[in-house]
C-alpha cells in the first residue's frame, strides 16, 4: 500500500531582508548624525577588526533592526543610529538593507542612540500590547532593546545637552552604568571606553561620543592617524633640518679658525 502525503497549510516563510523597507520615510534629525556615527565606526575598525579576524561582524548606521512581522513592515523594526553586531557576515549576497532578528538570530552587542530631544523617545518603556480586537500598542524603544532584543549595552546622548547615559543588561533588566573616574563607561568585552570629547570634526566644532582604550588612550580616526604621521614626519623633518646646520656651522668654526691660525703663520694641518 502506498501512502500519500499531502502538503500541510505551513504558514508562508518569514522575510529576510531584501523584502523589508530599509527606510521609513522620515529625515535624519540633523547634521551631526551622519559624521556622529562616522567617527564612531572609524575608530573602532582596529578593534573589531582584531576581534574578528575572520571579517565576521557588523556595524548598522541609522539601519533598521527587524525584530517582528507587522503590517506595515517598518511597525517591527528599530533602527538605532549606531550598533555593532559580532559573529554575523558584513554583508549577505554582497549587501545589507536590514538587519533581521528571525533570520540571523544574534543580538547586538551594542547600541547607540543620538537622541536630537530630550531623549523622552529613547528612554520610552512603554510595552507591547494587543487589544481585544488583536490592534497592538507600538511598544517604546528601550522596552523593544531590554526585553525583546536584548542588547546588552545600550546608549542614549543627548546632542543638545551633551547628556550620556549607557544602560548594561544584567539579569535582563538594564541597569544605568555609572562612569569611571576619566568620566567613561568601561565596554570589557571590546576593551574600550565610551565616552564625550570637546573637538573638531568634520568642519563642526562639538562635543562628540567617541571612544577610548581601556588605558584612557583616545581612538583615532583615520584621518587623525594621517595628521599625526605627517606631524611626526615633519618633526623628523625639522630634526634633521636642525642637526644638518649644527654640523655645517660646527664645520664653518673650524674653517674660520684655520684660516686664523694660517694668518698667523701657523699651518693647522700640520703634523707635530
Amino acid at each position: 500500500m502506498t501512502e500519500i502525503i499531502t502538503a500541510t497549510g505551513l504558514p508562508p516563510a518569514f522575510p529576510d531582508h531584501t523584502q523589508l523597507p530599509d527606510e521609513d520615510g522620515t529625515f535624519v534629525k540633523n547634521f551631526q548624525e551622519h559624521p556622529q556615527s562616522i567617527i564612531l565606526t572609524d575608530s573602532i575598525g582596529p578593534v573589531v577588526e582584531r576581534l574578528h579576524p575572520d571579517g565576521q561582524y557588523a556595524i548598522g548606521q541609522d539601519c533598521g533592526i527587524y525584530w517582528r512581522e507587522t503590517d506595515p513592515p517598518e511597525r517591527g523594526a528599530e533602527a538605532p543610529d549606531w550598533f555593532y553586531v559580532p559573529n554575523v557576515p558584513a554583508t549577505l549576497d554582497g549587501f545589507r538593507r536590514s538587519y533581521v532578528l528571525w533570520r540571523e538570530h544574534m543580538a547586538p552587542f551594542i547600541a547607540l542612540e543620538f537622541a536630537s530631544g530630550n531623549g523622552e523617545e529613547e528612554r520610552d518603556r512603554t510595552p507591547l500590547t494587543v487589544a481585544a480586537d488583536g490592534t497592538t500598542t507600538k511598544p517604546g524603544k528601550f522596552w523593544v532593546y531590554e526585553r525583546i532584543i536584548r542588547i546588552p549595552y545600550y546608549g542614549i546622548y543627548e546632542m543638545r545637552t551633551g547628556n550620556l547615559e549607557v544602560y548594561h543588561l544584567i539579569d535582563f533588566v538594564y541597569q544605568r552604568m555609572q562612569p569611571n573616574e576619566r568620566g567613561h563607561y568601561p565596554i570589557p568585552l571590546l576593551d574600550v571606553e565610551l565616552g564625550l570629547w570637546q573637538g573638531s570634526y568634520q568642519n563642526q566644532e562639538l562635543l562628540w561620543l567617541r571612544w577610548w582604550d581601556s588605558q584612557g588612550n583616545l581612538l583615532l580616526t583615520g584621518s587623525e592617524q594621517v595628521e599625526i604621521e605627517r606631524g611626526r614626519v615633519e618633526q623628523e623633518r625639522e630634526r634633521a633640518e636642525q642637526e644638518r646646520e649644527r654640523a655645517e656651522q660646527a664645520e664653518r668654526k673650524v674653517t674660520q679658525l684655520a684660516e686664523r691660525l694660517r694668518a698667523m703663520g701657523i699651518d693647522p694641518d700640520a703634523e707635530d
